[in-house]
């Protein structure tokens, strides 16, 4: 079956979906200038936040659905200001642990009710049932994506919104 020659509605939502994604990471960057972070260093402290015992840089590069080479510079740009460490992980001492300091934990919680509130403010009026739905169906074509990328022989390489 050959493509079609002229997109349809899907087109249309996909180029929507797109303009979303990028007004979010640019809402998302204005959000986090004011601690001197990036969106992405914000997701890794997030991910770290309710997890004590840390975790590895593949697993950070599995839930952030960054390329591991990425990660590395988050994690030692986040040391640098005293927010993460590296551990040695018990058992295996090739792989590090990623664990949040203390000062790193303070900003997590500093941070978290400005993000949420900002949450609530994107999805305007829309339901919460809506948006469970909307979330529903943007995971679904998020494994899509996903399976592209893999069909046509790339390894996604996404910076990974904030979570």
């Amino acid at each position: 079956m050959s493509p079609k020659a002229t997109p349809g509605p899907r087109y249309d939502a996909l180029l929507q979906l797109v303009r979303t994604a990028e007004a979010l990471w640019s809402a998302s960057h204005a959000l986090f200038a004011r601690w001197d972070l990036s969106p992405s260093q914000f997701n890794l402290l997030n991910l770290l936040y309710p997890e004590p015992a840390g975790a590895s840089q593949v697993e950070l590069s599995r839930a952030l659905i960054m390329h591991r080479s990425n990660i590395s510079g988050l994690v030692d740009r986040l040391q640098a200001r005293g927010l993460v460490q590296r551990r040695e992980r018990p058992g295996d001492r090739r792989t590090n642990q990623v664990v949040l300091t203390p000062a790193g934990a303070s900003l997590v919680r500093e941070i978290l009710p400005h993000y949420h509130a900002a949450a609530e403010r994107v999805w305007g009026d829309l339901p919460p049932a809506r948006a469970v739905a909307i979330a529903a169906d943007l995971a679904r074509v998020f494994d899509n994506a996903l399976r592209e990328a893999e069909e046509l022989g790339r390894e996604p390489d996404t910076a990974g919104g904030p979570r």
